[in-house]
């Protein structure tokens, strides 16, 4: 096939790659960054959608975050495919600082400061055990202060993402709008000057025609008269 990996990647390399991509993440955020920032529409819903990405990012609805920040933005009227890249804020980098944040916000705000229903979110084989085995423990003591404890963070870095990102897409959808006008500019200048183009190119192939016709006419009679020559002998 044309567009299938000539060495197949395995499921090793896969996880290496979501954690520490090659090209790095500096140049991915850079690509969003851009893609955002080129969104036909106003800077307002965009920096909204990406807000709304934002925040769903600090739910607990692991592999829906796209989903969710879809819905989110849709209900607040932004820009639904800034939502979707918004979901960037919550990576493997983030995700653990999140959770923690999240979840100690939520046992805090539920009154629970200690006991079996604080959870440490480094604990991976704790969760998954909880996941699967006693999943009523796992909703009462991980997912429920999770959810309610990702709404204050959440907001707030939301509204940091909207603040910061709003003046910057107007400025770069500003420059953007002046390099396109002066393209434009320039277009009808060069429009403007083709016909005196055309009247030059079309003067400088009758030239050569007139020349190539003078050239043959002289050889024309060249031969003529040196044809009248050897007849008259």
């Amino acid at each position: 096939m044309i567009f299938k990996r000539r060495d197949p990647r395995s499921w090793g390399g896969w996880a290496k790659d979501l954690v520490a991509p090659r090209k790095g993440w500096r140049r991915g955020f850079r690509y969003i960054g851009r893609r955002v920032q080129r969104l036909p529409d106003t800077p307002h819903r965009i920096a909204l959608g990406f807000a709304c990405g934002a925040m769903a990012s600090f739910t607990p609805f692991f592999t829906l975050h796209a989903f969710v920040a879809a819905l989110l933005a849709y209900m607040a009227r932004g820009n639904v495919i800034a939502g979707v890249f918004g979901t960037v804020v919550g990576n493997p980098l983030t995700g653990v600082p999140i959770a923690a944040v999240s979840l100690q916000t939520g046992n805090w705000l539920l009154g629970r400061t200690g006991g079996v229903n604080t959870f440490d979110p480094t604990d991976v084989n704790a969760l998954w055990t909880q996941v699967t085995e006693t999943p009523l423990v796992f909703l009462e003591s991980v997912f429920t202060p999770y959810l309610i404890g990702g709404i204050l963070p959440g907001l707030v870095c939301a509204t940091a993402f909207y603040v910061i990102l709003r003046p910057l897409i107007a400025g770069f959808q500003d420059r953007r709008r002046d390099v396109l006008a002066a393209r434009a500019q320039e277009l009808v200048r060069l429009r403007a000057a083709k016909p005196d183009r055309i009247e030059h190119r079309v003067a400088q192939r009758l030239k050569n025609a007139e020349r190539i016709f003078e050239t043959q006419l002289g050889r024309l009679r060249a031969r003529r008269a040196t044809a009248h020559e050897g007849g008259s002998e």
